[in-house]
């Protein structure tokens, strides 16, 4: 009898946090429309949001209804707000957030900063710490020899960097690139398990025992805010 409420709380569990990307996503979409229109074909960030959603199986009908949301009269628009702070060892923390009031999204911010062994920055104070790239990340567990292609394929692509390790092969490519380069490698039958342009830090500063501790739960209430899309760090934690 035990098995079955644990089955379902974890199903629960994987449910709540798909509708919480879902959410995240479908603000992204309604951004990216209001920031270039609804026509993805003029608009990279809206076929970014778009091939991100679909890679983690979100419907094509969900999504154009998110875009005719956005672009309708009257839709709503809440604002792109970015917060810097430090967490526990110093290490940098970027939050970027979607809000339609930030008073209280900095406030939420600020709140999870200083409960959790860290604090609020003023803007610039860690950015300059990142760079945005694009990311994709292949599964080299399954057959090692695929470092080899990727790693042609996606330097003929013009792809800036290739690096594998564990198991995994990282490619990185700058913004503008992304696109071009993950096409060439889907082409190539080569499938990233994951892509995405974000934050990517110069540096990762390795953390360990209470520090590390208090910086995860702090990164965990981040997630947990409804205003926030996604946060950012550079710490090296440890597995």
């Amino acid at each position: 009898m035990g098995r079955g409420p644990s089955i379902e709380g974890r199903k629960n569990a994987v449910d709540a946090v798909k509708a919480k990307l879902f959410t995240k996503l479908i603000r992204e979409i309604g951004l990216a429309v209001r920031a270039a229109g609804a026509d993805p074909a003029g608009n990279p960030r809206l076929r970014l949001a778009m091939s991100r959603a679909l890679d983690v199986n979100m419907t094509k009908d969900r999504i154009e209804a998110a875009i005719k949301r956005a672009s309708g009269e009257g839709a709503e628009a809440p604002q792109e707000v970015r917060y810097e702070g430090y967490g526990p060892g110093g290490i940098a923390v970027l939050v970027d957030c979607v809000t339609d009031n930030p008073t209280r999204t900095v406030a939420e911010v600020r709140h999870a900063f200083s409960k959790n062994g860290g604090n609020m920055g003023t803007s610039g104070s860690v950015a300059f710490q990142f760079s945005e790239v694009g990311q994709l990340w292949f599964d080299l567990s399954s057959d090692a020899s695929l470092e080899e292609k990727i790693m042609e394929a996606a330097l003929e692509a013009g792809a800036d960097d290739v690096q594998a390790d564990a198991g995994w092969c990282e490619v990185l490519t700058t913004p503008a690139a992304f696109e071009s380069v993950k096409a060439a490698l889907v082409a190539a039958g080569l499938n990233p398990a994951q892509s995405r342009v974000l934050q990517r830090p110069a540096n990762r500063v390795a953390v360990e025992g209470e520090a590390a501790e208090s910086l995860q739960k702090l990164l965990e209430r981040m997630e947990e805010l409804d205003d926030v899309q996604e946060v950012y760090h550079n710490a090296d934690l440890p597995d």
